[in-house]
């Protein structure tokens, strides 16, 4: 799951990043509004956990933004404005939920959960190429028609490979995809996973590393 905190408290938005990872989820942090913005403009969140009092761009346009720009990302407003009046303006302009601060952090990842779970997402399409089939709805991968069982990480990265569908994927999109921005490039994370989803494949191997850029498969 991809969640994306924006929260101009920066210790409390790192706290609750801290806690989301902890929950197996893949999450970015920003710390105004247009900073949101941008990085949804190119990611696809299933849950954005939003407060309303941001700098930049206000939280309440990042939502209505949001809400028109990317549908199918579920819009959480954490914040400390709790009046009846400012919770439904809040819904009314595309939030999905609202929490008010202080909350308590199981009710927060039991909202998030919610909110992934009735996500409109149309079922996507299954990736196919050099005899590998993946199919993100069902998280099923077969080679030649034989059953492939991987783990998450395994799961992702081959799934951004066969989107390129042959193009150079870099190594930082690779992180960020399975991942999220904050994975170290010096883990060796990245490789230990691409080694584990080679021997997975089976031979010939499909998946080629193009040294300082990147991998295709």
């Amino acid at each position: 799951m991809r969640v994306l905190v924006v929260e101009d408290e920066e210790e409390l938005a790192d706290a609750v990043a801290r806690g989301l990872r902890l929950h197996a989820m893949a999450v970015d942090v920003v710390y105004d509004g247009q900073e949101a913005l941008e990085l949804a403009g190119y990611v696809d969140y299933d849950v954005v956990v939003l407060d309303r009092d941001l700098p930049e761009v206000h939280g309440d346009d990042v939502c209505a933004e949001l809400a028109c720009a990317a549908p199918a990302s579920r819009i959480l407003m954490l914040t400390a404005a709790g009046r009846v009046s400012e919770r439904v303006g809040g819904l009314s302009l595309g939030a999905d939920d609202y929490l008010v601060k202080p909350f308590v952090f199981a009710e927060l990842v039991a909202r998030i959960r919610t909110l992934a779970r009735r996500s409109p997402r149309a079922r996507p399409a299954a990736l196919e190429r050099a005899g590998i089939r993946l199919d993100p709805g069902r998280r099923t991968v077969t080679r030649d028609g034989r059953q492939i069982t991987l783990n998450r990480k395994e799961f992702d990265v081959l799934r951004e490979l066969l989107r390129a569908d042959g193009r150079l994927v870099a190594s930082a999109e690779l992180r960020r995809s399975a991942w999220d921005e904050y994975a170290d490039p010096a883990s060796g994370v990245l490789r230990v996973t691409l080694t584990s989803l080679r021997k997975k494949l089976g031979a010939p191997t499909v998946i080629e590393n193009v040294p300082g850029r990147g991998y295709r498969l």
